[in-house]
């Protein structure tokens, strides 16, 4: 049995799987740990693992294989990754997130590597990318980005068959692309203004009063304010997936997260409208689609990291 262990904003999912298929086994989920020492996620994964394995009748010491699929930033300390998320480590942005921490770090790898022989840590994004690049919605497709609209915003990103990572593992992070001088839109990396802060899901409660659901139910149903509010948070994260297009010349984008997955008939083609209305040498052919293992995406992400190898290339080490 191997681990799949995947790691948001605000929930922690672990799975075990026996290596062939897509079957995951006694999966368990509990809200992500952010109070006590900035270990305190790691040690609720581990416990998490050896929760699943007693459900099954597995001894722990035999799950020697872990594949993290997490919310990043990553910071690479001792050639070892570790979370820099702004939504789980609070000293980030300090009090005004309101998060009960002052983690400006949750170490990550160095404690699993602890309890596993063989880890692979990617971004929550560029793991659903490979994902959805194996199983899903973007299978066959060598310029192609995963998106997701959720607590907060990440992408994964493919260009020439090749998957990008950058210098740390955090290539991608375009939820933190500035977009905005509005003064009411605090990001848990201290950013006012960016696509995050103004239209991930725990930016739309902050700023509107309502959570996504409620505001998203709304202007289904109608209400005028809340259509306009959510025309707007389309309007912001259409150009930020028009961004995407033209600077990596895209074919394209399959999108998920719990805010996108609960309302994609409304808001793909929104989305898709103010991609394709700008500057068509450049965005003619680009293609917004749901994530094509749509709510079982996160589940899979940390699946596809060991179905593509534990030792494969993953974050580069300074």
């Amino acid at each position: 049995m191997d681990a799949c262990i995947d790691i948001g904003g605000t929930k922690v999912a672990v799975s075990l799987s026996s290596g062939s298929g897509l079957a995951l086994f006694a999966r368990r989920s509990e809200p992500t740990a952010k109070t006590g020492p900035d270990d305190a996620l790691a040690r609720q994964i581990v416990r998490l693992v050896d929760e699943a394995c007693a459900e099954i009748g597995v001894a722990p010491r035999t799950v020697q294989r872990a594949g993290v699929s997490s919310a990043g930033p990553f910071v690479i300390r001792d050639g070892l990754i570790e979370l820099a998320a702004p939504n789980i480590c609070g000293g980030i942005a300090g009090p005004g997130r309101g998060l009960p921490n002052d983690w400006l770090t949750a170490p990550l790898e160095a404690p699993l590597r602890e309890r596993f022989a063989k880890v692979r840590i990617e971004n929550d994004c560029v793991a659903a990318l490979e994902a959805e690049r194996r199983w899903g919605a973007l299978r066959g497709y060598e310029h192609c980005a995963y998106v997701t609209w959720s607590t907060g915003i990440g992408v994964g990103l493919c260009v020439d068959g090749r998957l990008l990572h950058g210098k740390n593992g955090n290539a991608g992070h375009a939820g933190h692309m500035f977009v905005s001088d509005n003064d009411d839109a605090l990001c848990g990396c201290g950013n006012v203004g960016d696509v995050e802060a103004l239209v991930a899901g725990n930016a739309i409660e902050r700023r509107f009063g309502a959570d996504a659901a409620t505001v998203m139910q709304r202007a289904q149903a109608g209400d005028a304010a809340a259509e306009a509010v959510v025309a707007d948070l389309c309007r912001i994260m259409g150009r930020a997936l028009y961004n995407l297009t033209t600077i990596l010349d895209l074919q394209r984008i399959s999108l998920g997260g719990s805010v996108f997955t609960n309302n994609s008939e409304y808001l793909l083609p929104r989305l898709q409208r103010e991609v394709s209305s700008r500057f068509p040498a450049l965005t003619a052919g680009c293609e917004l689609v749901a994530a094509g293992l749509g709510e079982r995406v996160g589940d899979h992400a940390a699946l596809a990291l060991l179905a593509n190898g534990a030792d494969a290339p993953a974050n580069p080490r300074p």
